[in-house]
């Protein structure tokens, strides 16, 4: 009897197993570079797609400049106030010191004129602060802070005044916000008018120090509104093409 006459009827020779083996080991790579091509084909229309909808589409973004400090503060009610209980909200900042007469290079009225009209933008469910900075702690304590934020009209709840401890003041507006102050040595100070937009991750978003030909609180409430469509943009599809903005696009 031969080896043939020995097999069972309806079973394939042994020495033919290899070669299907082989034959499931080269289809597996194949559809591994199928998915692949298909990953990689997805990847190039969402990327395509993503900058069309970036150029075409009138999307402005405000740049993303760097970190704002962290801080505690004591407000005019002599209350803490720190960076963590400020994040989630968009916040503008501005300096100034008590002791600071007319003429006075502060632009509080300018703030004074944006809390005035901020419901001229939409911030959809984000919430807007204002808090002003003395870099004049030896002084302004809450008593003086409270009777500057009456001149202004600041309620303390949307527009707050602060200061810092004095050992911290310099690393907060000095460092931090990077606006320059100096004393004087007869109670005043010299320092550059400034104000610093800061949105709800603690990102400094603008910064405003010096007049331009357009008025500076027509300036802000503009860049604040751009901020507040990216806001209400942040999350599903749309996101991406803002994050392509940061990108792709120039800065307004």
């Amino acid at each position: 009897m031969t080896m043939l006459d020995d097999q069972k009827p309806g079973v394939e020779p042994t020495d033919t197993e290899p070669a299907a083996a082989a034959d499931d080991t080269a289809k597996l790579p194949r559809r591994h570079r199928r998915l692949w091509i298909a990953a990689g084909a997805l990847a190039v229309l969402v990327i395509a797609g993503v900058m069309a909808f970036t150029i075409f589409e009138p999307i402005q973004v405000l740049p993303r400049i760097r970190l704002a400090p962290g801080f505690a503060l004591t407000d005019q009610a002599g209350a803490t106030v720190t960076s963590e209980d400020l994040r989630g909200s968009v916040v503008l900042y501005t300096f100034t010191y008590d002791n600071c007469e007319e003429p006075c290079a502060a632009p509080e009225p300018t703030m004074a004129e944006i809390v005035d009209r901020i419901d001229e933008v939409d911030l959809g469910e984000t919430e807007m602060r204002f808090v002003t900075l003395s870099f004049d702690p030896a002084r302004d304590d809450p008593a003086a802070l409270a009777a500057r934020a009456d001149q202004f009209g600041a309620d303390g709840r949307t527009w707050t005044y602060a200061t810092a401890a004095d050992d911290q003041v310099h690393n907060i507006i000095g460092s931090g916000f990077k606006t320059w102050f100096e004393e004087r040595g007869d109670g005043t100070f010299s320092f550059d008018p400034t104000l610093v937009l800061v949105d709800g991750w603690g990102i400094i978003r603008g910064e405003y120090r010096y007049q331009t030909l357009a008025d500076d609180a027509d300036r802000i409430l503009h860049h604040i509104d751009i901020l507040g469509e990216e806001l209400r943009n942040s999350h599903g599809p749309n996101s991406l093409a803002y994050e392509a903005a940061h990108f792709f696009l120039c800065y307004p």
